[in-house]
């Protein structure tokens, strides 16, 4: 939808070809129907929010920065804010007002949108003699030349029908929410024309827990804890983080987690880990002295109460069975019976609450999808193949993705505009 926008501001004649009934069913449903389109941090800032080759964004995301993304809306009629962690929303809070105001502008600039309208493959033909030096500027007319093996003339849709181009961009998105029409169409394309794809996997999405306890704790909430997250070969490598997460009937989830869950996805899909070890530190803000003093200072006071009563000031009702089980406590004995090795186990449960990490949740419920369309195939200034002249590729069909809170559609926008550029100059 914004490449069609910057496509025909510049004088474009542009065919949008969707296969479900309406336009931005995805966008609809992101930040819980409110869409967090971009994020507003430093933009020296931004790449380091990217998990999969921040360094292949940096000329598409200098040429339409996270700024440039508001301001665009902005001129489009949206109402926008800044919320918490630098999130930006419509002032509305409703996503459709995202999508009102792109599909406004794009009748106003006369793109003919095609629904119902499913592409199943490319039309390829080959390269022209010629072509290849005329599309690159002249520093680049060897890479072209010796590069570019085909060229894509249109596609063909589900009901046999061709439509040609001068161009073709893929913003198919990746597997993740496949009910919005994600279903890996862009994979399919690239792998008809040999375009090579990296291995997928869910992410931003929830993590599954080997624990029997874990059942115990759903719908708990906890903030301001911090989790530890070891992985990568003999887990050498530490996610540790600071944040909200909550249990639910199989394991974690919430921001932290699903943060995580980008850090740690390909290790989880190694088949030399199957599990990963965590912890959460249900305490951060205090030094183990000064958790120790704390619980002193509760069991002084009561003395003579159960164990169980004592510490309610200290954890959430559901956390605290747990904790007194992994530190070997009986929650009916009372506060002058517990020993000092008793205290020390319950400060440990506490400090390192124990989780062994043992998958990740479906596509079914993973914001975004990791992996996809090989950048090493892609020209990062222009979102061109390297391989099929008048192809681009934008958007999560990328081999890109970021953590949570706007970064990925940033990711969008800043790939759509670095493609309709390359094609208004070309």
């Amino acid at each position: 939808m914004a490449a069609s926008v910057f496509l025909a501001k510049a004088g474009c004649s542009v065919q949008l070809f969707e296969k479900n009934e309406k336009l931005g069913k995805k966008l609809y449903i992101t930040g819980k129907g409110r869409c967090n389109f971009t994020n507003a941090c430093e933009e020296d800032d931004f790449l380091s929010h990217v998990v999969t080759n921040p360094r292949f964004l940096y000329s598409a995301f200098s040429g339409f920065t996270n700024r440039d993304a508001i301001q665009f809306f902005e001129d489009l009629g949206l109402r926008t804010k800044i919320e918490r962690g630098n999130r930006a929303f419509p002032v509305s809070d409703h996503s459709s007002d995202v999508i009102k105001v792109l599909e406004q502008e794009m009748r106003s600039r006369g793109v003919t949108v095609c629904l119902h309208s499913q592409v199943t493959g490319l039309i390829a033909e080959p390269v022209p003699a010629g072509t290849a030096e005329m599309r690159q500027n002249p520093g680049e007319k060897k890479h072209r030349q010796k590069a570019a093996e085909q060229q894509i003339t249109g596609v063909r849709l589900s009901d046999g029908t061709e439509a040609y181009a001068d161009a073709v961009i893929v913003a198919t998105g990746g597997l993740s929410y496949p009910s919005t029409g994600s279903t890996g169409d862009g994979y399919r394309f690239a792998e008809q024309l040999s375009i090579p794809v990296t291995a997928c996997r869910p992410s931003l999405v929830p993590l599954l827990t080997a624990e029997a306890y874990i059942p115990q704790l759903q719908g708990l909430s906890l903030k301001n804890v911090t989790l530890t997250i070891r992985y990568g070969k003999k887990g050498k490598k530490t996610f540790s983080e600071f944040g909200e997460m909550l249990f639910t009937h199989q394991g974690i989830s919430g921001p932290l987690v699903l943060s995580a869950s980008a850090a740690i996805g390909a290790s989880l899909h190694s088949s030399a880990q199957e599990t990963l070890p965590a912890e959460i530190d249900l305490k951060p803000a205090l030094s183990e002295e000064q958790l120790h003093a704390r619980i002193l200072r509760e069991f002084e006071a009561g003395k003579n109460k159960a164990v169980k009563n004592v510490i309610a000031s200290l954890l959430p009702a559901k956390m605290r069975p747990v904790i007194m089980e992994l530190a070997g406590i009986v929650p009916e004995h009372p506060v002058h019976d517990i020993t000092k090795e008793e205290r020390q186990k319950l400060v440990d449960a506490i400090r390192h609450f124990p989780l062994t990490i043992c998958g990740q949740g479906s596509y079914s419920e993973a914001v975004i999808t990791q992996g996809g369309v090989s950048v090493k195939a892609i020209d990062p200034k222009t979102m061109e193949s390297k391989t099929a002249a008048g192809l681009y590729f934008i958007g999560e069909v990328l081999d890109l993705d970021a953590v949570t809170g706007g970064f990925n559609l940033q990711i969008a926008w800043s790939t759509a505009h670095a493609a309709a550029e390359a094609i208004v100059n070309s």
